[in-house]
């Protein structure tokens, strides 16, 4: 049974935005006393959230889809829907997120750091929101927006200040077991640790983690063994460790051949050659592997590497390969440069910025990007005649209309507004729009005009009257 998983896919998808309400408020007396339409909720973000106690991403390795509640519709009597609640995601330390095509999106490092996997959909407007001096009865209201909706990639970089590396059976949990207080697994076979183990290490006022990476054979970096899938584990350390096996009972190995295979991998990886190396000699417990011991380290320490020899069953050597270890990882921690604080860059549209763009396709379609037209069609219902007529204002005082004369458009060409896979297509009817024939102002409507006040229906009725009367003695009967 799988018990840890470090790379998933993962298809999250926000909560949409509620609609807005077109309603009209009733009374006893006062049956289209105006609008009343409330706004749609806002849907519910997908967040990832960092947490140090998750280790591993086995849950979204079972459960890869999550998705975000909804906002609720608007309602009459200017009440708002309810927002979408937002899903929270913990993940480990060192989470990577990437796109399908591998690009990295966040790299997720500290506890609490978050990123925001998918929006929520913004709520729709009710009509009662859309109501202004020229537009005072809005019959309509807006929908809410879908929420983002995208697959990603989890991959989990272990955060380790040392990783322990070498052939499988070297030694490197029992290593890791009597410096630190991890408990992984250990047997004297190949391929006992299938996952990476950590564990805390304390010397002197130094305090590191130290991990090692399993399953490194030749030919790791293209997949064979375990160690394609392990080796993204040492991308974060700060020091690189090779543990060598003295005491090995395979004819055709030794440290110094398994040092060159295990250096080759790494090259084969990639990223990995400013980081510091250290040998250590292991199972010098057994007499020939002291005897080996003894042989080979004058050679790695001509190639530049510090040699130590240690046994983790006997428990020698380990006190100076601590002490050795933490001085390295102080080293590089005071190299590291400071992080200075987050300067926020403001970066202003240009004044010829339109905020869209037209473009006339080989097939003959003009079609208008923009975060704007492409929101505004969203939100649009296009089964009521007076949203559409809105929508047409819109997209006029935003300029689009006099974008697409200047590119050439004529009435009837056809005009997309949107990517070509959600695109809403018409004929184009320059100063025209939907709705524009049946309404004297487009977007309102005309039920719930204001009654005129009292004094000027009287003398409207008495203008009438006159009128009338004159018309009657005008009239001529025998003409």
């Amino acid at each position: 049974m799988t018990t840890f998983v470090d790379r998933v896919e993962l298809h999250v998808a926000a909560g949409n935005g509620g609609h807005g309400c077109a309603s009209v408020h009733r009374e006893k007396f006062k049956p289209l006393g105006g609008p009343d339409g409330g706004n749609g909720g806002r849907g519910g973000d997908v967040t990832l959230v960092v947490d140090q106690d998750i280790t591993t991403l086995l849950d979204y390795h079972h459960s890869p889809h999550r998705k975000a509640t909804n906002g609720q519709p608007g309602a009459g009597d200017h009440r708002t829907g309810k927002e979408g609640q937002d899903l929270v995601l913990p993940v480990p330390d060192g989470t990577v997120v990437l796109d399908k095509n591998g690009n990295v999106l966040a790299d997720l490092v500290g506890q609490g750091t978050t990123f925001v996997a998918g929006q929520g959909g913004r709520g729709g407007l009710g009509n009662a929101a859309l109501a202004s001096a020229r537009r005072k009865a809005p019959g309509f209201a807006l929908l809410g927006e879908p929420g983002e909706a995208r697959d990603i990639v989890l991959e989990l970089k272990t955060v380790a200040d040392v990783a322990l590396v070498g052939y499988p059976s070297a030694g490197k949990s029992s290593l890791i077991s009597v410096l630190s207080a991890a408990k992984p697994k250990i047997a004297d076979y190949p391929f006992t640790t299938l996952v990476p183990n950590l564990g805390v290490v304390t010397a002197g006022s130094t305090v590191y983690t130290i991990a090692d990476v399993p399953g490194l054979i030749p030919g790791a970096s293209q997949g064979r063994g375990l160690g394609l899938e392990f080796l993204r584990h040492v991308e974060r350390c700060s020091v690189l460790v090779h543990v060598l096996d003295t005491a090995t009972l395979e004819s055709d190995r030794d440290p110094v051949s398994d040092l060159d295979m295990i250096e080759e991998e790494l090259k084969q990886y990639g990223g990995l050659d400013d980081r510091p190396r250290i040998v250590v000699l292991n199972k010098i417990d057994i007499p020939d592997g002291q005897d080996l011991a003894d042989l080979i380290r004058p050679e790695l320490e001509e190639r530049g590497y510090r040699v130590f020899e240690v046994s983790a069953v006997a428990r020698t050597g380990l006190k100076e390969l601590s002490y050795a270890l933490a001085g390295v990882i102080a080293e590089a921690r005071a190299a590291k440069p400071v992080e200075e604080a987050t300067r926020i860059v403001i970066r202003p549209k240009a004044v010829d910025d339109a905020g869209f763009t037209v473009t006339l396709e080989e097939d003959g379609i003009y079609r208008v990007r923009g975060e704007k037209p492409e929101r505004w069609v969203r939100q649009t219902d296009f089964n009521n005649d007076e949203a559409v007529g809105y929508l047409a204002d819109r997209l006029n005082r935003l300029g689009v209309e006099d974008e697409l004369m200047k590119a050439g458009a004529r009435a009837g060409d056809g005009v997309a507004i949107g990517a070509e896979d959600n695109a809403v297509v018409f004929d184009w009817e320059p100063t025209v729009a939907a709705g524009a024939e049946m309404l004297g102002r487009r977007g309102e409507d005309h039920r719930l005009e204001a009654p005129r006040p009292a004094a000027q229906r009287r003398r409207d009725r008495e203008s009438e009257r006159d009128e009338a009367s004159k018309e009657y003695q005008e009239f001529d009967p025998f003409a």
